[in-house]
């Protein structure tokens, strides 16, 4: 990424003895959408909150365009925010809800109203003036509530889980939509969400924190496919954690011996003596299974399958203890049947981290 429109400088922020942000470093590039994702209670919203000047960091700095925003009021940020509940006035209009910034702004009445009907017609709903927000659909409401965000013309956008209010179809239609808006309007975005799914399919990049602290920071591919932390390895996507034993190797082909005595091989991120107790982090499409036993296969029992077209999840448990899931066609096992679980062939090998303590 070039050099960041948007660049948080190690923040930090407490509430009391709860250490909410932890130096936290990330960049947005201009025009850019950056998704932020993570378990409830990370962190995310109060990241927003600081980059709007709700809240203010007990350390760090937030900067715009080169420009340090640390100690500016909201007001004058030019930051525009879109909240999870939309914050909209239901006695007043489309046109009036949008208008609203505008005014405390004492934008002149002509500006206003061009504004107004520019900002409705960047988010679909031109012409919708006046129309009251309690006659629009979710939808309807989440998109005046953008173009509130936009009239004033903001240099950074922020949204705190856009979609959360919608019914399931709907999110996917809006997520669509909302995507294609802020691509038009080419403003940089960050949001907030606890939905992979659409942090995947709005986000550029994905920024994961867990704790307060950045994980890491990609494309969904690089998260799913080169986790580099072992929360983003089980966060990320489906996966499976086996235990074993490094038995030595490098750390692009680690042999790792595992239950019934196999010997599976995996990628670590760090080195490991042998003998290490280390955890391997399996994904479904990673792991082959068969009713025969192949070399270095582990025995277990089909418990659960869940269908999903083409392909179906397969959940096993395995005789030595505990369950792994794989990926096979639906046809080709059913529950209760005996099976054998090993690597599958072709596909990238699995991470390996050192074991947790309980």
């Amino acid at each position: 990424m070039t050099e960041p429109f948007l660049a948080l400088d190690s923040l930090d922020k407490r509430f009391g003895d709860v250490h909410v942000t932890r130096e936290l470093s990330l960049g947005v590039g201009k025009s850019e959408i950056l998704a932020l994702l993570g378990p409830s209670g990370s962190g995310k919203t109060t990241v927003l909150r600081l980059v709007a000047g709700f809240e203010a960091p007990d350390a760090g700095r937030v900067l715009v365009g080169g420009e340090d925003i640390t100690r500016l009021s909201p007001e004058r940020r030019r930051v525009g925010m879109v909240f999870q509940h939309y914050a909209l006035f239901p006695h007043l209009t489309a046109g009036e809800n949008v208008a609203f910034g505008l005014e405390a702004r004492q934008v002149a009445k002509p500006d206003r109203k061009r504004r107004v009907a520019g900002a409705l017609a960047a988010v679909d709903l031109a012409g919708f003036e006046e129309r009251k927000v309690t006659q629009l659909s979710g939808g309807q409401q989440q998109r005046v509530a953008l173009a509130r965000a936009l009239a004033p013309e903001p240099r950074v956008l922020l949204l705190d889980e856009p979609l959360s209010n919608l019914d399931p179809a709907l999110r996917d239609r809006t997520r669509r939509e909302l995507k294609r808006i802020i691509r038009r309007a080419g403003i940089t975005t960050l949001f907030v969400t606890h939905e992979q799914e659409e942090a995947f399919e709005l986000g550029d990049r994905v920024a994961v924190i867990n704790a307060g602290r950045l994980e890491q920071a990609g494309t969904p591919e690089e998260l799913y496919e080169d986790p580099a932390t072992r929360f983003v390895a089980t966060f990320i996507g489906r996966s499976s954690v086996l235990p074993g034993t490094w038995e030595g190797g490098n750390r692009a082909a680690g042999r790792i011996r595992v239950a019934e005595g196999a010997l599976w091989t995996g990628v670590a991120l760090e080195d490991f003596s042998p003998g290490a107790a280390v955890d391997l982090v399996l994904r479904p499409e990673g792991i082959s299974i068969s009713k025969s036993r192949p070399p270095d296969a582990l025995p277990g029992t089909v418990v659960e399958r869940r269908y999903a077209g083409r392909a179906a999840h397969f959940t096993l448990a395995l005789d030595s203890g505990g369950e792994i899931e794989a990926l096979a066609r639906p046809d080709l096992f059913a529950g209760g049947e005996k099976v054998f679980a090993g690597l599958a062939s072709g596909s990238p090998p699995p991470r390996v981290f050192r074991r947790e303590r309980p």
